[in-house]
């Protein structure tokens, strides 16, 4: 049985038409005759394996029909399937193989992963095989499963900081802000339909829509022969869901857009401002300049936390870029001294003018800045159970070779870079400005006669 099931593997593999990408050592990749490509890890430090699968589907495949549904689906994958018919069967297996699980939707990727003994991983496959592969979406079980996510969503919104970047999302992404949205809508998600699953699924759930990684202490020949024999009659699309199914570009900001709102549980003001940055189809180069450029502005000794915070205009203040295929947001947040709002603001703005100039960071601090981006990198690598999430993000974003090749990309990053991507995307660009306040500190400070266009 053992060496019928090998030879079974050995035929199915096949690297296809596509070319070997660059990897880090101990990265191994193959390419199955369907299309499913394959990563295995080899890191040996404990007995343990990692098994995950990430499908390019996220917000944004989402139409405002589908809005939160991505996630949803990924909730219902673990429940019933095939080879176990309700959701009491599957936790008993997980709970046989001794299996650490979870899965996550985001804008641009869905992934789950199991971590269990090494000694498992033929099992810990078929198990996966089952639960991609052969859902079965029942109306009980949605029933169930509606509230706890609808649930993740009203917890969210317990937060100002929630509602202040919800708002935001809207005011910057316009019609297509489902797209940027991944936990959805209310309406929808509490209206889901198991037919609405399937639709999701026999869209996007095709093994060359898909990333299976085998990360730990295992063998890649071996890993790949399993993978193969369980994985290789998974029927491809035929075509790739993307083509078919594009998705829409989303429309430049054309103006500068303020707003102030008001709510109950904002018991200090909060700022956040967003601009549409690069993407990585147009200007992946752009996407690593962010990285470095937030990275330095984060520095206690930058011009902006010394304008901003060492002065006492704000308590906390900070700038994040999120690597996209399509358009990531730049994001800046600030929580002013609430006696201070309107200098707070004005500094902020006045940072902002400066960033595009060559000298708005020195020698020394655009080093420091990718230094910390290099060890962040080995520190994130130090547990092997996440390996496999941080290169299927970017596969579904960016590529296999810029997962490879990011650091060292960072390490080049010049000074010049740094000023012509805060001209390019921030400084005299347009954004969506907003404040969430209370209704006492609004009608004390009135933010809005100095907080717009």
């Amino acid at each position: 049985m053992f060496k019928n099931w090998l030879l079974l593997a050995g035929l199915v593999i096949s690297l296809g038409s596509v070319a070997q990408p660059r990897l880090p050592e101990h990265y191994f990749w193959k390419k199955l005759d369907n299309g499913l490509e394959v990563v295995v890890i080899e890191n040996h430090k404990v007995p343990l394996a990692t098994i995950e699968i990430a499908v390019k589907n996220g917000a944004y495949t989402e139409g405002p029909e589908y809005s939160g549904l991505s996630h949803l689906f990924e909730h219902m994958f673990f429940k019933a399937n095939r080879d176990y018919p309700d959701q009491a069967k599957f936790i008993k297996r997980t709970e046989e193989l001794g299996m650490i699980w979870n899965g996550t939707t985001d804008v641009e990727r869905v992934n789950y992963f199991f971590t269990f003994d090494k000694d498992s991983l033929h099992a810990g496959l078929l198990f996966m095989n089952a639960a991609i592969r052969f859902p079965i979406y029942r109306t009980e079980d949605m029933q169930k499963e509606r509230p706890v996510v609808d649930g993740e969503f009203q917890r969210a919104e317990s937060d100002p900081g929630f509602q202040l970047w919800l708002e935001v999302q809207k005011r910057c992404w316009g019609e297509l802000v489902t797209r940027k949205n991944p936990i959805g809508v209310h309406e929808v998600i509490n209206t889901a339909t198991p037919e609405k699953m399937m639709i999701i699924k026999d869209k996007y759930y095709f093994p060359n829509n898909s990333l299976l990684v085998i990360c730990g202490d295992v063998q890649h020949e071996d890993a790949f022969n399993r993978a193969a024999a369980i994985f290789g009659d998974w029927k491809s699309s035929g075509y790739n869901p993307h083509d078919k199914y594009p998705i829409p570009e989303f429309k430049p900001l054309v103006k500068t857009d303020y707003f102030v709102t008001e709510s109950s549980i904002a018991q200090t003001p909060y700022f956040m401002f967003q601009w549409q940055g690069p993407d990585f189809r147009n200007d992946s180069a752009g996407t690593i300049v962010a990285d470095v450029f937030s990275s330095a502005l984060r520095l206690n000794s930058s011009k902006w936390q010394q304008a901003l915070v060492d002065k006492g205009l704000a308590t906390y203040a900070d700038i994040g870029y999120t690597t996209n295929r399509f358009v990531g947001p730049i994001m800046m947040y600030a929580l002013p001294n609430p006696a201070k709002m309107k200098e707070c603001y004005e500094e902020i703005m006045r940072q902002i003018s400066m960033m595009s100039s060559p000298d708005y960071f020195s020698d020394e601090q655009i080093t420091t800045a990718k230094d910390i981006l290099k060890r962040n990198d080995i520190r994130n690598k130090e547990k092997p159970s996440s390996l496999s999430s941080q290169l299927t993000y970017q596969w579904c974003s960016t590529s296999l070779n810029f997962y490879t090749d990011y650091i060292n990309a960072t390490q080049q990053v010049t000074r010049e870079q740094l000023a012509a991507y805060a001209r390019k995307y921030l400084t005299a660009q347009p954004f969506v400005g907003g404040i969430i306040i209370n209704a006492d500190m609004n009608k004390t400070f009135k933010p809005a006669d100095y907080f717009k266009n």
